[in-house]
């Protein structure tokens, strides 16, 4: 049952963000940013600042990261900077609180699943082997040359036909208004998770929102799977 006692709909299939989402993934972000940062002596931000500064692309972090006046270096920076990610991607990141249980509960109801990230394609694939190798995933896509980013629906629809379900029964699952406004542009449901990065985004965008695991399944309608 959802909150309002109308009994929750169960989706054709689920598309995941990944940080913020599935994956508590700031501090190893902020840690690697902050490393390079430092070895060419330029200030250093707080994990709460990389809240929000990722959720659009590595460019668009890279350049929130950066002082003013380093624009012609950005792409040799970006290099550094996912070399350095690239070797420390798992130190600390972990699913989040109640993730492996929902994940369990969908594939027991046979929800096909997928994950659309704006990180670049390759962590993207390595976090989620690395996570969540004992669940199957149909489809797992990050950020990829040539293919439109969050929130252009481009992908999300791609991943609808690899979920073999039509995009308006699908639930686009994430924590930022960025995902909101991929699920709109799709036709896609549209639910936040409270416990990401940006959690206000979620609040004003007029989303179905979970503050929890259990409250995620009982929106997706699998509290109960079995």
């Amino acid at each position: 049952m959802t909150r309002s006692g109308t009994p929750a709909r169960r989706p054709g299939g689920v598309i995941f963000d990944l940080d913020g989402t599935l994956a508590d993934s700031l501090a190893d972000i902020a840690s690697a940013m902050n490393r390079t940062l430092g070895t060419h002596g330029f200030p250093l931000h707080p994990v709460s600042a990389y809240r929000t500064f990722v959720g659009e692309g590595v460019r668009r972090l890279v350049e929130r990261a950066l002082p003013p006046g380093t624009e012609a270096m950005r792409d040799a920076f970006i290099a550094e900077y996912q070399a350095d990610y690239a070797e420390h991607l798992l130190d600390e990141t972990r699913l989040f609180a109640g993730i492996p249980e929902l994940l369990d509960r969908l594939q027991s109801a046979s929800v096909p699943v997928a994950v659309l990230s704006n990180k670049p394609d390759v962590p993207t694939r390595q976090l989620v082997d690395a996570l969540c190798s004992r669940w199957e995933f149909r489809a797992v896509v990050g950020e990829r040359s040539g293919v439109p980013r969050k929130p252009d629906p481009s992908a999300a629809l791609a991943l609808a036909d690899a979920l073999g379900a039509p995009p308006e029964s699908i639930a686009f699952v994430g924590d930022t208004g960025v995902d909101m406004l991929t699920a709109r542009a799709a036709s896609m449901r549209p639910v936040g998770v409270l416990w990401g990065f940006r959690p206000k985004e979620v609040l004003a965008s007029g989303a179905e929102a979970a503050g929890t695991g259990e409250e995620l399944a009982r929106i997706l309608g699998v509290d109960g799977a079995s």
